[in-house]
């Protein structure tokens, strides 16, 4: 093979992972940047590559790369667009594709964050040999990809599965949420949601948790996580109260595509059984008897940092 590498992207809210994968699934190395730090797409672009080439030499420089590959939020497989992406800095419709291959001197394809997830554990996780399975990722925001019949959906437009974008909350003190609506399952069942939980309680009730003794403006969902383990009670309850919320919107998931699986991936999912037990028994109470106990409900079986590497990677061989 002339060009035995290929470049996979995983673009995050907070991060930005790409490695260098060969045809075997081998992630040999890997840069990383803060997505947030670039409000101007062409800056992020430009930086990427510039962290890239520290890679890309060693293998031999950009010849040696067959193309690129690339998982981003609201990320449209057929336009090659990052379209109106709530958790990322550049608003509209972005050609990211283009300006990608313009950079590197390469194609690039790229697919939604989530869908790049479920294609990494399609091809080397614990979904290898499944048709039917739903990848939900639970970072900054909550994102899915699903797999029916052995493929990938992506609907008529390219934007099927945002179930992060689906209501949980239809009242009028609703959750703001980054993409314009009130509501959102992201807003409760993300790692920003357990934040944004955490700090409600801490601000408007008088329940005594260790929570208090952190500046209510940073407390993040690892904070929530080290006083859950510790024993804090509040803490506790907010992970059930967001695994609650999330069983509910993985049982609507599940009355639709009856998934063999769902997969729990992203920063949240250290958390451990803290999540996954609300999540199991919110999702039993309210499926209908017929998949009661029926659907599978696992972590990632790849590692976060390569898992959307390896589904992202997988475009470019394409």
């Amino acid at each position: 093979m002339d060009k035995p590498y290929v470049l996979g992207l995983d673009m995050g809210g907070t991060n930005s992972v790409l490695g260098i994968v060969d045809a075997r699934g081998h992630v040999l190395a890997r840069i990383s940047i803060k997505t947030q730090e670039y409000t101007d797409i062409n800056d992020y672009v430009n930086a990427l590559y510039t962290e890239a080439l520290k890679i890309i030499n060693p293998i031999g420089g950009m010849e040696m790369i067959r193309g690129i590959g690339a998982g981003a939020p609201n990320a449209n497989y057929y336009s090659g667009n990052i379209e109106n992406a709530a958790n990322l800095p550049w608003k509209g419709i972005v050609p990211f594709a283009h300006l990608m291959s313009e950079k590197f001197g390469v194609p690039c394809t790229i697919t939604n964050d989530a869908n790049a997830a479920a294609m990494g554990e399609m091809m080397y996780g614990a979904a290898r040999g499944m048709k039917n399975f739903i990848m939900i990722t639970l970072g900054t925001g909550v994102g899915s990809g699903i797999v029916i019949d052995g493929r990938m959906v992506y609907g008529h437009d390219g934007f099927a599965g945002e179930l992060g974008h689906t209501k949980i909350d239809r009242s009028a003190n609703a959750r703001l949420c980054g993409c314009g609506q009130k509501g959102c399952i992201e807003t409760y069942a993300s790692a920003n949601g357990v934040a944004r939980t955490a700090k409600e309680i801490v601000s408007s009730t008088t329940k005594e948790t260790m929570l208090r003794q952190l500046d209510i403006d940073k407390i993040t969902s690892f904070d929530v996580f080290k006083a859950a383990e510790a024993g804090d009670v509040v803490a506790k309850e907010i992970f059930d109260y967001t695994g609650t919320l999330l069983g509910q919107k993985l049982a609507d998931f599940v009355a639709f595509s009856a998934p063999e699986a769902i997969f729990l991936f992203g920063g949240l999912t250290k958390s451990g059984h803290w999540i996954m037990d609300p999540v199991v028994r919110s999702l039993n109470e309210n499926v209908m008897p017929l998949w009661k106990n029926k659907v599978k409900v696992m972590f990632s079986d790849l590692k976060e940092a390569d898992a959307a590497i390896l589904g992202a990677s997988a475009l470019a061989w394409e």
